[in-house]
């Protein structure tokens, strides 16, 4: 695995915890600590161990109880765990009660999808965006000082604000945040002026959750080199293209991806990126039709969507990875393929593509169909030029 650290460091061992409540089931829970794991591994670490605890809602002190907190604890020492990652926000006193019981460094979700774009980050733009979510996280924890951190030392979880402002007063840390919003301020100006010179031309913008294959379609369209990695978030910042399909020239952009969870601080730092969502013409929305919960990642996007007052936006359903689809024979595949076809299309108002963006499969569906969403857009926009349709 490539990250951004010293290979030969020791990956940090990681557990992770999780609730069974009556508002998410066994199945449910397994499923999201297997997307955590996976975040574990973006991050750079690798997961021992899951614990799940069945409770009709966290408990305030210690999220998991006492009796399973000691159970964890012996497993931390015995093991000699470096993190305990939990599937939820913790507060404050949550962490502190949490910390000392354990004796290891405590994540929750939101500081570790914070992390993974601390690392992420590359432009100064992404870059500001994600210290500024940090710092706002970090402001309502400092009353735990933050002691067990031991920024100096590195690794998961510790990356981004400097080492010397994480243990000053709550003064000091608004000034930062004050003076990055300043800064985000005038990147955003000059964002909204690069998209200002681009408003003639009709806009597509793909959105999706994180690692369904957005970047290697846009690879395909444009021609374009965009960065792609089996990681979550492997992308930040918006790239844009522009593309011509058979007489038609429009920009392309690639978004960051979505997740379940997403830190409201990060939707909201990440504004200026999401204006690329909120002012495009047509929505490409891509979806891993491989991944078992690809329909509840479905209504995670568009529950985003719908945050950020984009859901009523004309959008295209792009079911990628088909390659994937797993059965024991050709025949089946085939099958099960067809099935999929036959009931998202009946069920979608939206039109459907199917296609394989890594093998180049359906490449050519997907350009007809973007054509005709163009061509009706382009028509009103310029009807001089209607000759050329």
């Amino acid at each position: 695995m490539q990250n951004n650290t010293n290979t030969s460091e020791k990956k940090e061992q990681v557990i992770l915890v999780g609730l069974v409540t009556s508002k998410q089931d066994k199945n449910q829970i397994q499923d999201y600590l297997k997307e955590l794991a996976f975040l574990v591994e973006t991050a750079g670490g690798i997961s021992k161990k899951h614990f799940i605890q069945k409770i009709e809602a966290s408990d305030s002190k210690t999220y998991v109880g006492s009796g399973k907190l000691q159970e964890i604890s012996i497993y931390v020492k015995e093991e000699k765990i470096d993190i305990a990652v939990f599937d939820d926000e913790l507060s404050p006193s949550q962490i502190r009660n949490i910390e000392k019981a354990l004796g290891c460094k405590i994540l929750d979700r939101n500081n570790l999808i914070m992390d993974i774009f601390a690392r992420r980050a590359k432009t100064a733009h992404a870059k500001t965006q994600v210290e500024l979510a940090q710092y706002q996280y970090l402001l309502p924890r400092l009353t735990r000082m933050w002691t067990h951190l031991e920024r100096q030392r590195g690794g998961i979880g510790l990356r981004g604000p400097g080492e010397t402002e994480i243990e000053t007063d709550r003064r000091i840390i608004r000034d930062k945040i004050s003076k990055l919003k300043k800064k985000l301020i005038h990147i955003d100006k000059q964002k909204n002026t690069q998209r200002k010179n681009r408003e003639s031309m009709v806009r597509v913008a793909m959105v999706g959750y994180t690692n369904v294959g957005k970047s290697t379609i846009m690879n395909r369209l444009s021609k374009s080199d965009v960065f792609v990695e089996n990681k979550l978030f492997a992308t930040l910042d918006t790239t844009v293209r522009k593309v011509v399909i058979e007489n038609l020239p429009f920009l392309f952009s690639d978004t960051v991806g979505f997740i379940r969870k997403l830190p409201h601080g990060l939707i909201e730092s990440f504004k200026s990126t999401l204006d690329e969502v909120r002012e495009a013409d047509i929505l490409a929305h891509v979806v891993d039709i491989s991944h078992p919960d690809f329909e509840k990642q479905i209504d995670v996007v568009r529950q985003t969507l719908a945050e950020i007052n984009s859901a009523d936006k004309p959008i295209i359903m792009i079911f990628n990875k088909i390659d994937l689809l797993k059965s024991q024979n050709d025949d089946s595949e085939k099958l099960n393929l067809e099935e999929l076809k036959k009931t998202w299309m009946a069920k979608e108002n939206n039109p459907c593509v199917f296609i394989s963006a890594k093998e180049n499969a359906n490449i050519q569906d997907l350009k007809k169909l973007l054509y005709r969403k163009l061509k009706k857009i382009h028509a009103k926009r310029f009807p001089y030029n209607n000759f050329l349709y």
